[in-house]
């Protein structure tokens, strides 16, 4: 259990950083260590520094954000990425969190909905704006190009309805819809959906999502 969250700030806008330090020093339990205004820079701090959480905005000089993660994994693998942007592609919400980003967040966000998304983070958990829940939603519907055979992957233990189920979360609907899709009761949903939590350690639909995402569960069946 992570007792001050210490964090690296990653922002070419000097003004946005000061303002998001003070915001955060403000706060007991969260410490800035570090900022930095390049993408060479976040990946030279975040090496040196090891924090708990890096803030990383995903336009920089250099190079963008995601090219910073796929470093950062690497130079700082205990370290969770929260993504700070403006806009965000569905292209580069999948992207980003195949790469292991854990979190992003809209710039438009309120400092209570960054405060709260962080310490989601801190705890473990996956926490992304709406909107790019919505934008992942609507790419994981897009049929692929020249589907190619699956090879076996990992099921953790889902049974086959279970993971019929994991597919109707990703493709974002309800239990009562997937209750109907499936010509079951909207209670043995529930019981599946506490099965799959169980067996995959996540909390909420929006995890698990992500979770089918990264470890290519959707489709799966």
């Amino acid at each position: 259990m992570i007792t001050v969250c210490r964090i690296l700030i990653a922002d070419d806008h000097a003004l946005f950083r000061d303002g998001l330090r003070r915001l955060l020093d403000s706060e007991p339990g969260f410490e800035v260590i570090g900022e930095a205004e390049n993408t060479s820079g976040a990946i030279q701090l975040a090496q040196k520094l090891q924090p708990d959480v890096i803030l990383l905005d995903l336009a920089m000089p250099q190079s963008n954000g995601l090219e910073a993660v796929e470093s950062l994994v690497v130079q700082a693998p205990s370290t969770r990425i929260i993504v700070l942007t403006a806009a965000i592609s569905k292209e580069q919400v999948v992207k980003a969190m195949q790469l292991g980003v854990h979190g992003i967040a809209l710039k438009e966000y309120t400092s209570r909905d960054l405060l709260r998304g962080i310490q989601l983070v801190i705890e473990g958990r996956y926490w992304l704006a709406d909107e790019c829940m919505n934008n992942l939603i609507e790419a994981l519907r897009e049929p692929t190009s020249a589907e190619t055979p699956r090879k076996q992957s990992k099921d953790f233990g889902l049974t086959r309805r279970e993971l019929e189920i994991v597919n109707f979360v990703v493709a974002g609907y309800s239990n009562p819809e997937i209750a109907k899709k499936c010509a079951i009761s909207e209670q043995t949903v529930k019981h599946h959906m506490s099965n799959i939590f169980d067996k995959v350690g996540m909390y909420n639909r929006v995890e698990l999502a992500l979770f089918a995402v990264s470890h290519k569960i959707a489709g799966n069946i």
